[in-house]
């Protein structure tokens, strides 16, 4: 009985913070405009970034939500200092761009940071899997596998069994 009340409570916990999380990226996103908002104004809503990449025309600022929460953003600021896009990159159409051979460098500045990541010593395999929402409301785990020379070999997307137990 006692490890149940356990379990309920971290579930609640768990569930709490997605909410929480979910909550303050809304907000976040609400008070940030293209075009208006400065990389200050971005980093005072959504803290540090986890990565910061060059892109051709300024940088792209990576927030990650993994592994509690179902999305990744990528924060796009021009030369000029300002907020040009802003994008939940965790979405159907950017895993149809996951194709074999891509690089893991190019993987990671698609989908951002994985949840959890898996070696396969023997296959010589990786499997990297990203927590994401199809709509309406499915949770799914998108897996891309990458071979020993850091390429994807294969991806898909399954249901999220760790959602079902809760």
């Amino acid at each position: 009985m006692r490890k149940r009340i356990g379990g309920q409570l971290l579930a609640a916990a768990c569930l709490g913070t997605l909410l929480w999380l979910t909550g303050c990226d809304n907000h976040a996103i609400s008070e940030l405009e293209e075009g208006v908002s400065t990389e200050a104004d971005v980093r005072a809503r959504f803290g540090e970034p986890e990565n910061v990449w060059d892109a051709p025309n300024g940088r792209v600022l990576e927030f990650n939500r993994q592994p509690q929460g179902q999305k990744n953003y990528m924060i796009t600021i021009g030369a000029d200092g300002k907020m040009s896009a802003l994008r939940q990159v965790l979405t159907p159409e950017n895993f149809a761009r996951v194709q074999p051979g891509m690089a893991m460098e190019d993987l990671r500045k698609l989908l951002g940071k994985p949840a959890k990541v898996t070696p396969y010593t023997l296959k010589n395999e990786t499997e990297w899997d990203w927590r994401w929402m199809q709509p309406p409301n499915s949770p799914m785990v998108f897996t891309a596998v990458l071979n020993d020379d850091q390429r994807v070999v294969r991806s898909g997307s399954t249901a999220d069994r760790s959602a079902e137990k809760q």
